[in-house]
Order: C-alpha cells, then structure tokens, then sequence
C-alpha cells in the first residue's frame, strides 16, 4: 500500500520542526520530523487499526497519535493508498481545521 503525504501534511511537518527548532533544538527537531514520517509510512502495514473520528466516521478520517500530536489519513476506497491529511499537535481544534 501507498502512503501518500499531502501537501498540508507536508507543510504541517515543516511547521513542527520550525517550531521545535525555534525553542533551541534543531537536532532534535530534525529527529521528531523524521519520526512522524516513519509513524505516517508504517500505516501502511496496519491501515484501519486506528479509529475514525467521532461522528465524522462517513468521511473516513482516520487518526493515529504520535507523542503530543496527531496523525489524520484516510484509506483511499480502493485500498491501495492512504492519504495523510494533516498533522496536528493535539491541543489545536482539530475539529474546525478537517472540517471547516
């Protein structure tokens, strides 16, 4: 199965490292990042083991948590790619960023 990292994805990872960098850890930064992108490919193996979101369920999101953050994807209906939407820290309303 094909994970696929979107664009905001993309740019959410950017913005963790920025943000972790920025509070005097650049290595560190470039370690977490690295984490979450290994996190996002291992939905490959185990793809509906996480839940979907509460009353969002016919949209088919789903989220995987990785230390304060999380990790939005779906399963594309052929089954053969996971889109990851958004990674987001857990503190943020998630809610009004997926589903505005």
């Amino acid at each position: 199965m094909f994970v696929d990292i979107t664009d905001d994805a993309e740019f959410d990872l950017e913005e963790i490292g920025d943000f972790i960098a920025h509070k005097g850890s650049p290595k560190r930064a470039e370690m977490f990042v690295e984490e979450l992108e290994r996190a996002c490919m291992t939905l490959a193996d185990t793809p509906l083991l996480f839940p979907l979101i509460p009353r969002y369920e016919e949209r088919g999101i789903r989220h995987r948590v990785h230390g304060n953050y999380q990790i939005f994807y779906r399963v594309v209906e052929a089954g053969d790619r996971i889109d990851v939407l958004r990674i987001l820290n857990s503190r943020r309303d998630y809610l009004s960023i997926l589903f505005p």
